[in-house]
């Protein structure tokens, strides 16, 4: 697929490993305050004048968290930096920085490595933060992308995972199911492509949600809204391996217990009809599907007034005491108990 794509091909050897790291990052621009130094020196310089400082890292590894037959490079290094920006806005802090580091195989030139920066450079450009380090490897395994993302917050703003109390709203923000839903899709043109290499699959019908596997969005909108409204969650995390999941870390970390209301669960009318159509029940895909990148969180019942009709988020549940456990209220008024359902790597 790289090869048909890419027609002039510059291998990786002619760089060098110094000499790949400063062309790919030539056209890299400092924005924020905080960066004294990025890249060019031992190590970057940040200097964010007493303000605690986030940090967070995730490893994506080419056929465990992607599948170059159908994720084009581009959006591989967009959503790359955005899944790790996701983590900074779950703290309820501002994403000021990033770090890229990237081990290839040599089946990659240098045109695909490129093309993988552009949509580090494009998301870089739309959540306001400078790429300060990284690294460049080879790899004999295919691809591996290591991104660390560094936030700023004041003291008084960090939300964690363990403040919710009993009585307190779930929310979460936008809509549910999507994503796994688009990688459904994708796998299943896939396995047509592999029988009739001719054939051109028609994603128009399923735009919406492939887009949300491809090119997910981290809602870096979110904290700023709450900060309008006056609202700080007791506690936040993000939605990364699905709803069941999230509520259960919360639930743990916070010593309580939830309700979950099937009926409320927000989900989008293609999610909907792409469930009935692989027969797959659309809550169940909510509760285990991952990589929404929505915003799970919980607010005193005090603040309900502050984001009651607001489109952005939806009260879904509430907080028990950590003896009554955490359930999902099915439409049928079925108490349910909650299983971590999420996706894990490790598992064969």
């Amino acid at each position: 697929m790289l090869e048909d794509k890419n027609q002039q091909r510059t291998p990786l050897e002619k760089m060098g490993e110094f000499g790949l790291i400063k062309h790919l990052t030539q056209n890299f621009e400092l924005n924020q305050a905080s960066s004294e130094m990025g890249i060019g020196d031992d190590a970057a310089v940040l200097d964010f004048e007493g303000k605690k400082t986030i940090v967070s890292t995730d490893l994506l590894v080419e056929g465990v968290h992607f599948d170059l037959a159908y994720m084009p490079l581009k959006h591989l290094g967009y959503k790359s930096v955005v899944v790790n920006l996701s983590d900074v806005y779950a703290m309820n802090a501002i994403a000021t920085q990033i770090t890229v580091s990237i081990a290839v195989s040599n089946r990659f030139p240098l045109e695909a490595l490129e093309e993988f920066y552009e949509g580090v450079a494009l998301a870089c450009k739309l959540y306001n933060v400078d790429l300060v380090g990284g690294d460049t490897t080879s790899s004999k395994t295919g691809m591996l992308i290591s991104v660390t993302a560094i936030g700023v917050a004041e003291t008084d703003g960090i939300v964690y995972r363990s403040g919710a109390k009993p009585n307190d709203l779930l929310v979460v923000s936008g809509d549910l199911g999507g994503a796994y839903l688009g990688l459904q899709v994708l796998e299943r043109e896939k396995e047509v492509f592999k029988v009739n290499p001719n054939s051109q699959p028609d994603l128009e019908p399923y735009a919406y949600i492939v887009e949300r596997q491809l090119k997910p969005e981290a809602r870096k909108d979110i904290p700023e809204l709450l900060q309008k409204l006056e609202v700080k969650p007791t506690a936040m995390i993000d939605i990364s391996d699905g709803l069941s999941s999230e509520i259960l870390h919360l639930c743990e970390a916070s010593e309580v217990g939830c309700n979950l209301f099937e009926d409320k669960v927000p989900l989008d009318p293609i999610v909907i009809s792409t469930s009935e159509e692989f027969k797959m029940d659309s809550t169940m895909i909510a509760l285990g599907g991952g990589e929404d990148y929505e915003l799970l969180f919980t607010i005193d019942q005090a603040d309900y007034p502050k984001i009651k009709g607001n489109p952005n988020l939806t009260v879904i549940g509430h907080m028990t005491e950590q003896k009554e456990g955490a359930h999902l209220i099915t439409r049928g008024d079925t108490k349910i108990a909650l299983t971590a359902q999420g996706w894990n790597s490790f598992d064969s």
